[in-house]
Formats: C-alpha cells, structure tokens, sequence
C-alpha cells in the first residue's frame, strides 16, 4: 500500500460496523495516520462541524462511510431522516474536501442506488434505469447524489473522488438492535432468542421468495481499502460476492446453524423489499483487483458464534 502508507487518513464513521473494519484493515498495511471523528465531537450534518473537522485533521484522504442506516422497518419509518441526514453528510464532506485540496476522496453508496427492478446481476451501467425500491428509495437516493456530485467535480474541478456500492454486509460486530438491524442479524437473534426462551415458532417478514447477496464485513473493508489505494474513476464499482440467494434459503441455513428446531412462520403483510439483489462484481476484479474470500456458510458460522459470545 505505497500509496496510502503515509497518508492522512479521515475515516467517517470510523467506530461503526464497517468503519471498524475498514480501520483494522488499513492498520494491517501499516496506515498509521489515521484519523475517526465521533459523532460527539463532529456532527457531519452540520456544515460548522465539518468545517472544523477539515481544520483539525487537515486529511489527504477521507474515506466517508458515515450512515444513517437500518432494515426495510427503519426505513420505513425515517424515509425524511434517512433521505436528508445522508445528502447533507455526503456533500458537504464532499464540498468541503474540494475546498481544502485533498488528494482523494472515497464516498460509499449502497446496493439500495439500483432501480427496484434491475437485471440480474447487477451492473454499474444499469444504475439509472429505474426508480429504487420504495422502501428504501429515499436512502438510496440521498447516496446516488455523491455520485453526482463526484463525477461532476471530477469534469469541474478536477477532484479525485471515487463511488464505491457495497451490497448487504454482514458479520462480527452488526447491529444485532431489534428496531433497525438488517436480515441476518436479525434472523440470528430470532433464532437464539427462541432457543434461549424455549419458543416454538419464529415470525419472519415477507414470503421468503425476495433474494439478497451478502458480503461477510472483512471481505468489504478488504475491497474498500484496495479501492482508496488503485482505483481513480469517475465510473462506480459494485462491491459484492456475486451471489444470489433466497430469504427462505438464507432462513433455513441460520435455523440450522443455530439449531432452532421450531416453525417458521412467515408475515407476508410485510413487505419483501427488492424483488432480486445479486451485483456484477467484474469492474471491482478488473480495475483493482478484489475478489471475495469468505464462503457464505463460514461467514454465517463466524457472525453466529461471535453473537453467542456477545450475549453471554
């Protein structure tokens, strides 16, 4: 990592799920300017704050993976919230990197960008073909617009920044949060917590027919970090393992590896969400290289013993 080595580092969000790990990761190629603003200290969604944290740490590089974030419920409830917090972290952080002449800038956006009904897989060149899905359209929408704003003050101003579109993520240190986690975390914790509480039956939103493709969180900070370090386009990379797999089917893997032996009832009052979800996941290989390492079931394993841990 010649590149990123002596480099100031501003990682937003840097505390998070994946900003841990993207931390960790950076550190592993000996990054050791390297810099996490707290929400205590710097709120992003104040353009004051931000200002302040470009004054204080004066970067060479910000990778800005700070989020408002949550599943189909939290997104359902908070669509204002999600839609304006995101927008307003992103391109002020955004403008505010222009401002002060850093080197790069590396904004994350999400598999939520794609239209809700997207060709399988996935490609960057299908990004608008479409309206998003409604649930999380304000989300995915608020993040499309760092998109914009990077390729257009590329042909402006001339400023490096590049997009990067991780799909679901997942793994050791989740939000396992009942109120605004995602579809594994969840269904992990439906599944100990019955056990545990020796229920017979488990409710899970939709019909189970929607499919997701899931990246285990070492896998994307691996992906994240290669990008910072070789990768210098305007054009967005999708950051994935390249493979579909249904609710049901994802379902029947954690009831198994939990060992949650009861019914499996399914509230189809809910919605499902994306229909499909699967990334073409060629640009990330050509362009710099990365490549999903960790097997989904090894993953699931990792994520569920961690979580058994944690609760003790």
């Amino acid at each position: 990592m010649s590149y990123l080595k002596n480099k100031r580092i501003v990682v937003t969000g840097g505390d998070g799920f994946l900003g841990k790990n993207v931390v960790k990761k950076l550190k592993e190629y000996e990054c050791e300017h390297i810099f996490i603003p707290l929400h205590k200290d710097y709120n992003l969604v104040e353009m004051e704050d931000v200002k302040k944290l470009y004054l204080d740490t004066k970067p060479d590089v910000v990778i800005h993976l700070a989020a408002v974030v949550g599943g189909i419920g939290a997104n359902r409830e908070n669509p204002g919230r999600f839609f304006y917090e995101n927008l307003m972290m992103g391109v002020q952080m955004i403008e505010q990197g222009r401002l002060n002449h850093i080197d790069k800038f590396v904004a994350l956006g999400t598999i939520c960008c794609y239209p809700k009904f997207t060709s399988v897989p996935f490609k960057e060149e299908d990004l608008w073909n479409g309206y998003p899905e409604e649930t999380n359209a304000p989300y995915g929408l608020a993040k499309k617009m760092l998109l914009v704003q990077s390729q257009s003050y590329r042909q402006q101003y001339g400023f490096n920044s590049i997009f990067l579109m991780p799909v679901n993520l997942y793994g050791q240190g989740d939000n396992f949060c009942e109120c605004s986690s995602h579809v594994i975390p969840a269904l992990i914790k439906k599944c100990i917590d019955a056990i545990e509480l020796k229920q017979d039956k488990i409710y899970v939103w939709g019909t189970g027919n929607a499919t997701r493709e899931f990246l285990y969180i070492e896998d994307a900070a691996e992906g994240i970090v290669l990008a910072t370090e070789k990768y210098n386009k305007s054009e967005p990379v999708n950051i994935g393992a390249g493979f579909e797999i249904s609710i049901k089917e994802l379902v029947n893997k954690i009831v198994k590896i939990t060992g949650f032996d009861g019914e499996i009832v399914w509230d189809i009052s809910k919605p499902d969400g994306q229909p499909r979800r699967c990334l073409d996941t060629s640009r990330a290989k050509k362009e710099f290289d990365f490549e999903a390492k960790t097997e989904f079931e090894e993953g699931l394993k990792k994520t569920i013993e961690w979580y058994k841990h944690e609760k003790k």
